[in-house]
């Protein structure tokens, strides 16, 4: 069988399937595997492509994904906790620290907003309702009925409940308990912080395993990059017999009376495969690597239902250690004014990954990974003295604002690298750059994400353009579904 693309949810795939003995092949565009969970290498920097907060890498549970896709495929990982998955910097001086102890964290908030503290505990007691009843089974194809017979014979409570929490959204059981209006900002920003939505078009699906995993089985940063993840799952695959070819940039996928039967690369070489497994965005997947007359109805529904999400405007900044005040956390977020929390340059995430592994940079130095939302619409169509200005421009402006958690950030800056939607676009493949498809309007909790399968024969897709759609750990469980329902279909 054939995967397109070596993002994580293809490799989980792909190593999946061959731990249970199928002949796997995957073809990767780029020079190295991993996709936005990649990275690269600049004067003694090894700066992780997107950002470095990683669920799933738990030693306990169900829902610790990473560390089981690993073990899978007789791989290890070595990983480094995070005390404080995000530092808050929000307007009207609301800092606040998400602390992997979660009555420590409850303790911040309930400070903060005395006033609500029955109703923060009570939010947050549903989340933890719903990851416990992931946490409770085995998590695969949700589209395979002998596997959902047997869960739910052996946890029917655990899928009762799920099937409650599968259409709603995280605003509306928020404002159940919550009525600060400030408060419940702060749980969109919670939400947008991985979904780039608000809590009003977020599923509560998985904000709760978001918000409860976080203090379960915690942030845990791999040793020596998020780019290792990618490395250790090539590791495996090859191990058990499975090859990536990289530099194998797909043209189209091969239909024979309506059935995917191989790919062809740009090069024109051909390749066959019983099933053929798409780790492209679903307008990549439909629309390039399937003629635009070939897109099945199913498809064009879910373009009515779901848009692109932006992209980033991405500084990859090498500094003086002498630049972070002492106690700085890892992972920070800064909003100034919430009425432009999600207009591009709205909002701020920045990740230091070198606070918990020194060895991603020179000694005396620090990695600051800093992106915001940005739309490919700014970048277009502009001469390279143009696009070069303006990306200085609003590295500039990006620097200014991080000035004020880092002074002397510019004055320390040792090595600096922009990259845009159109870089995003060039080295991973995705169109216009995405992060991955968000609501086009309110829907029903994940009722309207697609699974793994598609209308067209053999043609399964994986990664944020499926359930259960976007984040590392969320690939991950698309992986292990698209995987179990491949092998079931094969037989294996």
């Amino acid at each position: 069988m054939i995967v397109i693309g070596s993002g994580i949810g293809g490799l989980v795939t792909a190593t999946q399937l061959a731990a249970k003995g199928a002949k796997v092949l995957v073809l990767e565009s780029y020079i190295i595997p991993g996709g936005s969970s990649g990275y690269f290498e600049r004067g003694g920097y090894r700066f992780d492509v997107g950002a470095s907060m990683i669920f799933g890498f738990g030693d306990k549970g169900t829902t610790n994904l990473l560390t089981r896709a690993l073990e899978a495929v007789d791989v290890t990982l070595e990983t480094i906790p995070d005390p404080v998955q995000i530092h808050y910097h929000l307007p009207n001086d609301l800092k606040l620290r998400v602390h992997r102890d979660y009555e420590k964290f409850l303790q911040e908030l309930i400070t903060r907003f005395p006033q609500e503290e029955k109703g923060i505990r009570k939010f947050y007691d549903q989340c933890w309702k719903v990851f416990n009843c992931l946490n409770s089974m085995e998590l695969l194809s949700l589209e395979e009925p002998r596997y959902l017979m047997r869960v739910f014979f052996q946890e029917p409570g655990s899928c009762l409940g799920l099937v409650q929490y599968l259409p709603q959204n995280v605003g509306d059981i928020a404002k159940r308990y919550i009525n600060d209006p400030e408060l419940l900002k702060f749980i969109d920003i919670e939400c947008y912080c991985w979904s780039v939505v608000p809590a009003d078009l977020t599923p509560m699906i998985n904000a709760g395993m978001v918000f409860s995993d976080r203090h379960y089985g915690g942030i845990n940063y791999p040793k020596g990059g998020v780019g290792q993840i990618a490395i250790k799952l090539v590791e495996g695959l090859e191990k058990f017999g499975g090859q990536i070819q990289y530099k194998a940039r797909v043209k189209q996928i091969i239909l024979e009376n309506g059935i995917a039967v191989g790919v062809e690369l740009i090069d024109g070489k051909v390749y066959r495969g019983k099933r053929i497994v798409s780790n492209a965005t679903r307008w990549d997947t439909f629309g390039k690597l399937i003629p635009s007359d070939s897109i099945p109805k199913a498809e064009k529904k879910w373009r009515e239902r779901y848009q692109k999400s932006p992209s980033f405007l991405s500084l990859h900044l090498g500094v003086e250690a002498s630049v972070l005040p002492p106690e700085t956390d890892c992972h920070h977020i800064i909003v100034e004014n919430w009425d432009k929390m999600e207009e591009p340059e709205g909002t701020i995430f920045v990740s230091i990954p070198t606070l918990l592994d020194p060895s991603l940079a020179p000694v005396g130095y620090h990695i600051v990974h800093a992106f915001t939302p940005s739309w490919i619409d700014d970048w277009q169509k502009l001469p390279e003295f143009e696009y070069e200005a303006k990306k200085e421009q609003a590295a500039g402006r990006i620097i200014d604002r991080l000035e004020i958690l880092f002074p002397g950030l510019d004055a320390g800056l040792d090595y600096m690298e922009v990259g845009t939607a159109r870089s995003h676009r060039r080295f991973l493949n995705r169109q216009d750059g995405t992060y991955g498809p968000i609501p086009a309007y309110k829907l029903k909790g994940l009722l309207g994400m697609p699974f793994n399968r598609t209308s067209i024969r053999g043609l399964y897709c994986v990664g944020d353009s499926t359930f259960p759609g976007q984040g590392l750990n969320a690939v991950a469980f698309s992986g292990f579904a698209c995987a179990h329902r491949v092998a079931v279909d094969l037989g294996l």
